[in-house]
C-alpha cells in the first residue's frame, strides 16, 4: 500500500498516529526477534547440507540436481510474492492467520526431506514445500511491517533481513556439527521441532498496527507502475544481482574443501557472510532512508564485486577466503534493502501504487535470478574450464563461477548508470 494510503487510514487511529515512534521503537525490536527465528538461518546454511549431501549416500550417487534445491526453495518464496501479497491485500484477514499455516507446512517439509533417498524427494520437500511454508509465514510480515513504519521502512527493512542474518551466523556450526555426527535424517527432524518451539510462540508479534475486522474491505490497488521505466530498471538490476547473489552460500563450503579446509573452516566460510550480512543490512537500509537508491545499490554492487574478483578469485589459504566472506556479506547481504527504496521512487512516479505489490514483483525478480542461478552454475561448475590452467581460485575449477558472480553482482549498479543517463 501507498505511504498516501497508509497515512489515510492511520487517520482513524489518532492514537496511532501520535505514537508512531514509540511503536516503531517496540515493533523494531519485536520484527528482529520474529525475523532472527522466522527461519533460523536454515536457508541460509544450505551450502552446509549441499556439501554433505554431495559426499554421502544415498544422494552422492547422482549429486547432479542438489544445487537445485537450495535456489528452487529461494526462487520459489521470491516468485510467489506479486500473487501473495495481492492476495493478503484482497483478504486482509487472512494475514494473521497464514503464518502458523506456513510454519507448520515448513515442520512438514523438513520431517517428510528426512525420509528421502533421491535427490527429486528433496528439490520436492526442501525445496518446494518449504518454499510455500516460508512465503505464508514471511509475506504477512512484511505486509505488517509497511503500516509499522512510515518514514524509516528502509531502517526498518534493514532489522529484519539482519534478523534472518543472525540465524544464519550459528545455524551453519549446528547443521554441519549435527550432520556429521547424527546424520541428515535425524538433524532434519530435530530441526523441524526447533523451529517449532522457538518460532510458534513469536507468532504472536507478527500482527497489524490497523485493527483489522470481519468487515475489513479490500484495498485498492494498481499496476500501473509496470508501465514506468523506473520499476523496470531497477527491476532488471534487481535480477542481475539475484543471479549470483546466492552463489557463494551454496558454494563456500564445497570451495573450502577443494583446497583443503576441513569441515569447521568450511562452515566457519558461509557464517561469516551471514554475520557481516546483519551488519550491511542494517547500514545500507539505514542508507536508503538518506540516499538515492541508485546511489545505495552501486555501493553494495562495486564492493560486492571486488570481494569476488580480488579476493574469492585469489584465495587459496582460509584467511583470504574468510575476509571474503566479510566483505561479500557486508556489501551484498543488504541488497534487498534498496527495495524499499524503489518503492519510494516508483511511488513518485505513481502514487496510487501498492508497496506491497511492487515488493512482491521485485521478490520475483529475485526469484528469477535465484531459479537460474542453480542449473547455470550446475553448468559452470561441470566444464571446469580453467581448471589446472590458471592459479589460486581461478585454477580451482571454479573460475568461470566466481567470474560469474562478479559480473552479475555488478550489474546490480545499473540503476546508477541508468539515472545519470536520464532513463530514471
Amino acid at each position: 500500500m501507498s505511504n498516501k494510503y497508509n497515512k489515510s487510514r492511520l487517520q482513524a487511529y489518532p492514537s496511532l498516529l501520535r505514537n508512531e515512534s514509540n511503536h516503531e521503537k517496540r515493533l523494531s525490536k519485536k520484527n528482529k526477534l520474529v525475523l532472527i527465528t522466522n527461519f533460523l538461518g536454515f536457508p541460509f546454511s544450505f551450502g552446509i547440507f549441499q556439501e554433505y549431501y554431495t559426499t554421502h549416500a544415498p544422494f552422492s550417487a547422482s549429486p547432479s540436481g542438489i544445487p537445485v534445491i537450495g535456489t528452487t526453495a529461494a526462487g520459489i518464496m521470491y516468485l510467489s510474492g506479486p500473487v501473495m501479497f495481492a492476495g493478503l491485500q484482497h483478504w486482509p484477514n487472512f494475514r494473521r492467520r497464514c503464518p502458523p499455516y506456513g510454519l507448520a507446512i515448513i515442520a512438514v517439509s523438513l520431517v517428510a526431506s528426512s525420509f528421502a533417498t533421491q535427490v527429486s524427494h528433496l528439490i520436492l520437500t526442501q525445496g518446494v514445500l518449504y518454499a510455500i511454508g516460508g512465503t505464508l509465514l514471511y509475506c504477512p510480515a512484511v505486509s505488517f511491517l509497511d503500516e509499522w513504519f512510515v518514514r524509516r521502512k528502509g531502517m526498518a527493512w534493514g532489522i529484519m533481513l539482519a534478523g534472518t542474518g543472525m540465524g544464519g551466523v550459528i545455524v551453519p556450526f549446528v547443521m554441519n556439527w549435527g550432520l556429521y555426527k547424527y546424520g541428515s535424517p535425524t538433524m532434519l527432524r530435530a530441526w523441524a521441532i526447533t523451529l517449532v518451539f522457538l518460532s510458534g510462540p513469536l507468532l504472536f508479534f507478527v500482527k497489524s498496527r490497523i485493527p483489522i475486522t470481519h468487515t475489513t474491505q479490500a484495498r485498492p490497488f494498481s499496476f500501473r507502475f509496470l508501465y514506468t521505466s523506473t520499476f523496470w530498471i531497477n527491476q532488471i538490476a534487481n535480477i542481475f544481482q539475484g543471479l549470483g547473489f546466492f552463489i557463494p552460500n551454496i558454494y563456500l563450503p564445497t570451495y573450502a574443501r577443494t583446497i583443503g579446509l576441513s569441515n569447521v573452516p568450511a562452515a566457519l566460510s558461509v557464517s561469516l557472510v551471514n554475520t557481516t550480512s546483519v551488519f550491511g543490512a542494517v547500514l545500507l537500509g539505514s542508507l536508503v532512508d538518506k540516499l538515492h537508491v541508485t546511489t545505495v545499490a552501486l555501493i553494495s554492487s562495486l564492493g560486492a564485486t571486488t570481494s569476488v574478483f580480488l579476493l574469492w578469485g585469489l584465495s587459496e589459504s582460509f584467511p583470504v577466503l574468510c575476509v571474503f566472506s566479510l566483505l561479500y556479506g557486508l556489501f551484498a547481504g543488504g541488497f534487498s534493502c534498496t527495495w524499499t527504496g524503489i518503492i519510494r521512487e516508483v511511488q513518485k512516479r505513481e502514487p496510487g501504487s501498492d508497496s506491497g505489490l511492487i515488493f512482491g514483483f521485485l521478490g520475483a525478480g529475485r526469484g528469477i535470478g535465484s531459479i537460474a542461478a542453480g542449473p547455470l552454475s550446475d553448468a559452470l561448475l561441470s566444464s571446469r574450464l580453467w581448471y589446472g590452467r590458471t592459479s589460486l581460485g581461478y585454477g580451482s575449477g571454479y573460475g568461470l563461477l566466481i567470474v560469474f558472480t562478479g559480473i552479475t553482482t555488478a550489474l546490480g549498479g545499473l540503476g546508477f548508470v541508468a539515472r545519470r543517463v536520464g532513463w530514471v
